[in-house]
């Protein structure tokens, strides 16, 4: 249910393909006007470092409108990889967990 609400609401929905086989996918919830969050950035494993998360990453903003600043929230196993690709970290952030 969670993952079908996740899909159903989101604003922009990217995906990575080798013919059937979903290799990555970019889920974003977004204005078009002033910012896009980045919310779910996943690409599979074994087609990991071949810049299929930096071509997701620029086509969920291109379809968002590069006018709009793009922001997510690194998973602790990606926040060096983010850095790599150009983007510039910001302090400024606050959460409250969901229950």
């Amino acid at each position: 249910d969670t993952m079908c609400g996740m899909l159903r609401h989101a604003d922009v929905i990217v995906t990575a393909r080798r013919g059937r086989q979903l290799l990555g996918v970019a889920r974003a919830i977004t204005d078009f006007s002033y910012c896009t969050y980045l919310s779910d950035l996943a690409v599979d494993l074994a087609y990991q470092r071949q810049g299929i998360g930096r071509t997701l990453i620029r086509r969920t903003h291109e379809a968002a409108g590069l006018s709009t600043t793009l922001i997510l929230l690194a998973a602790p196993q990606a926040v060096s990889y983010y850095p790599h690709i150009g983007m510039t970290r910001h302090d400024s952030c606050w959460i409250t967990a969901g229950q």
